[in-house]
C-alpha cells in the first residue's frame, strides 16, 4: 500500500483541502468515452462525501479508538489532486499546466476503485458501511463513471459479517478519514467539470 501519513488535524486539514481547490496525489481503469459531468453526478459526489463524514462519527466502527486524533491515509498511488487541479489554480504545483479532462476522471475513478474495494472488505456485520458509504460510491460510480465496468469489482469479496479487530478499526479510521479528504478533491473536480470551466 502506498499512503501519506498525516499528522495534522482532521479539521485543519479539511480546511487546507478546502482553501485550495484541488491537489498533490494510479492503478489502471478500463478506459471508455469520458464525458462531461452531470449536475446529477454534483449530487452523487455531494451525498457521498455526507455519507463518509457520517460514517467518521459511527462509533461502533471505531470500538476503543478516538478517530478524531488519528492520523490520516492518503492513497497515494493516484494523481488525482495534481491532475484535477483547475486552469491557473494558485494551489497547483503547476500551474501552467493545462487541465486535462480524460486524466481527472481517469484519475477520480481509479480513486473510487480503490477505496470501494477497501471499504467492501471490512468487517461490517452492522451493515454501517455497506448501506451508506459503499452503496452511495457505487451509485457514483454506476452513473458517472460508466467506463468502470462493475465485473472490474466482482472480485472484491462481500464485506464480512464478523466483529473487527482493533487493528482493522484503526486502519479503517485513517483510510476513511484519507477518503474524505480525496472524496472534497473529487466533489470539487465534478463541480468544477460539471459547469463548464475547464473548457473555457
Amino acid at each position: 500500500k502506498a499512503f501519506l501519513l498525516l499528522t495534522d488535524s482532521t479539521s485543519a486539514l479539511l480546511l487546507l483541502v478546502l482553501s485550495c481547490p484541488l491537489w498533490h496525489v494510479s492503478q489502471s481503469v478500463p478506459v471508455m468515452s469520458k464525458g462531461p459531468m452531470s449536475e446529477s453526478c454534483v449530487s452523487y459526489a455531494w451525498i457521498l462525501l455526507q455519507n463518509i463524514t457520517d460514517a467518521l462519527t459511527q462509533n461502533n466502527l471505531f470500538s476503543g479508538i478516538n478517530c478524531t486524533k488519528q492520523n490520516v491515509e492518503l492513497n497515494m498511488k493516484t494523481k488525482t489532486t495534481s491532475v484535477c487541479a483547475p486552469k491557473e489554480s494558485k494551489c497547483s504545483r503547476n500551474a501552467e499546466t493545462e487541465f486535462n479532462l480524460e486524466s481527472c476522471l481517469t484519475n477520480i475513478g481509479e480513486d473510487l476503485v480503490h477505496y470501494y474495494g477497501f471499504l467492501a472488505a471490512q468487517p461490517d456485520p452492522d451493515s454501517l458501511l455497506g448501506q451508506t458509504v459503499l452503496f452511495s460510491l457505487r451509485e457514483l460510480m454506476e452513473n458517472c463513471f460508466p467506463w468502470i465496468q462493475l465485473t472490474d469489482l466482482a472480485s472484491v469479496k462481500a464485506a464480512i459479517d464478523r466483529p473487527s479487530s482493533y487493528d482493522e478499526r484503526l486502519n479503517l479510521c485513517k483510510v476513511l478519514k484519507g477518503f474524505q479528504v480525496r472524496t472534497i478533491t473529487i466533489n470539487r473536480a465534478i463541480g468544477y467539470i460539471s459547469s463548464g470551466q475547464h473548457a473555457k
